[in-house]
């Protein structure tokens, strides 16, 4: 069982990297397909607000109850752990990341804008 438990952290990892990577580059798809831009500025949204409160992301959560149910019960992690959580939880002070999130929503709205029909 310790060994589903690994696997299904290491997925909850990369699915971590994957939200980081929609909410950094979801306005390039969100552009062309309508559902994806609603659920890509909900989730900028959410982002900002886990800022502002200083909340921990629900996937960090999941992670370290999946780690502490392997049979060591550490939070050492495997070979993808390894390197995609070097990505994921990079040591940036709370100013700067709330300056490239401001940075990221920003480009968001110039894709989002130049992408809007012209109103006659």
């Amino acid at each position: 069982m310790g060994l589903f438990y690994r696997i299904a952290a290491d997925i909850v990892v990369a699915v971590h990297l994957g939200w980081i990577l929609f909410l950094i580059g979801g306005a390039f798809i969100g552009r062309r397909v309508r559902w994806v831009k609603w659920t890509h500025l909900a989730a900028l949204g959410y982002s900002v607000l886990l800022q502002a409160f200083s909340w921990t992301c629900p996937l960090t959560y999941l992670e370290l109850w999946l780690w502490n149910r392997t049979p060591a019960g550490s939070y050492t992690g495997s070979f993808i752990a390894h390197y995609l959580e070097k990505l994921i939880y990079m040591e940036i002070p709370r100013g700067l990341l709330l300056v490239l999130t401001g940075i990221v929503i920003g480009i968001s709205a110039v894709i989002y804008c130049k992408t809007m029909p012209p109103r006659s």
